[in-house]
């Protein structure tokens, strides 16, 4: 039994306001070349299938139609997807009575019986084989909100103990189901202890105040692989080679610049085995220039050097552009465009810094000091310490005249 795991796909996902359907379309175009050429027999995608709980009906189309050629190109495929915290889990289960007769589960709620508890039964999903005999068991846990996980009472952190209940109230469950010489595999989209994260990573709402994160021992060490997402880099978790994140498929952000996005193979008999990851192509380049921030007319006669735009549109590099200033422009952005005009990139993100300010102790300021601050003290104090520079005579002379306009209005 030959098994994929990916993760994030982010389907309809804008990358600083670019349209990414030609990437999203390439990568699924991709995934069914993949899953034939690699002979897999289940495919797990663990949650964030959408980047919005409420997609456009072009993503969703896009996602159906992958499901539709995937199981067409190997009619004894197996897919388990489940919800991460940007789909709507209702959303994605809506189609599952259509999937009944397929090898396609969609686990998106966290249901319950009339006692109140949790149905461990719709998470258990028999891995079947060609024969539709079952060889093993998968977890199908999606992301946990409040209320989905068991109430653990005097405890320190209700988040992740009821989480850790939850997998191993599910991993006994399916324990029970078992029979011999079948092995456990999970699912999760959640934030483990200790992974690495990337910039969206941090832009990420967190669950319960930040104190999310679940310890690589809350799945049990019979399972014998756990398929995460909701962490945008592919890593192994705990040092522990069974428990991983296959990370997104697509960048999601211009620190991933020189990263190797991935998806992970493995074949599951008793134990896992063959473990290996497979590198995603780029299909839409990062651009970032220069390398280090630098100041600003240097920074226009390198983009004057790039490369003049050809008919390839779909395929033209997202630029971020470094740039080192010693006071505020204004024109910035004018003129970095200007110099842009007719090159073969797509300018994404102007990141702007001024020199390292010196560093100050903080002071005290008394309730008496700050009545005497006058308004002119305070933006000079904030201008100085942005910009690490003296607030020139023209900004001077400006914010004195605004600041005049408003007492005469008051009065």
């Amino acid at each position: 039994m030959k098994i994929l795991h990916t993760a994030d796909w982010h389907i309809g996902q804008l990358f600083h306001e670019y349209d990414r359907t030609y990437e999203h379309q390439q990568f699924l175009d991709w995934m069914i070349q993949v899953l034939q050429t690699e002979e897999i027999d289940v495919l797990l995608v663990s949650g964030d299938i959408f980047d919005i709980s409420n997609p456009a009906a072009a993503s969703i189309k896009m996602f159906y139609t992958f499901l539709n050629q995937a199981t067409k190109a190997n009619p004894n495929l197996q897919i388990i997807i489940t919800a991460g915290n940007h789909d709507s889990a209702s959303r994605l289960e809506a189609p599952k009575p259509l999937l009944e007769s397929s090898k396609v589960h969609i686990i998106g709620l966290i249901e319950k019986n009339t006692e109140g508890c949790v149905d461990y039964e719709k998470l258990t999903i028999p891995i079947v084989d060609g024969s539709g005999e079952t060889i093993a068991w998968c977890l199908a846990i999606p992301f946990l909100r409040m209320g989905d996980y068991p109430t653990i009472p005097d405890c320190t952190n209700p988040y992740t103990e009821g989480v850790a209940a939850l997998y191993q109230e599910a991993f006994e469950y399916a324990h029970q189901k078992k029979q011999d010489g079948q092995p456990i595999i999970a699912m999760g989209h959640l934030h483990t202890s200790n992974a690495e994260k990337t910039d969206m990573d941090d832009s990420e709402r967190p669950i319960m105040g930040g104190v999310e994160c679940v310890s690589a021992s809350a799945f049990h060490e019979d399972i014998k692989y756990v398929a995460l997402g909701h962490i945008h880099k592919a890593q192994r978790i705990g040092g522990k080679e069974h428990i991983r994140y296959s990370g997104s498929p697509l960048p999601m952000s211009f620190s991933e610049l020189a990263y190797k996005h991935q998806v992970i193979v493995f074949e599951l008999n008793e134990e896992i085995s063959n473990l290996k990851s497979i590198e995603i192509p780029v299909f839409v380049p990062l651009q970032r220039i220069p390398a280090t921030h630098q100041p600003l007319h240097e920074v226009l006669a390198l983009l004057e050097q790039l490369p003049a735009a050809d008919n390839d549109l779909e395929t033209t590099p997202y630029l971020k552009v470094n740039v080192l200033l010693e006071s505020p422009e204004p024109g910035l952005r004018h003129k970095i465009e200007t110099a842009l005009i007719g090159k073969k990139v797509r300018l994404a993100k102007i990141d702007s810094k001024y020199p390292a300010s010196k560093e100050k102790t903080n002071e005290f300021i008394t309730q008496e000091k700050l009545n005497e601050l006058q308004p002119l003290d305070v933006f000079s104090n904030i201008y100085q310490s942005r910009y690490n520079t003296e607030v020139p005579e023209e900004i001077l002379r400006l914010f004195q005249q605004a600041a005049q306009e408003v007492n005469q209005k008051e009065e």
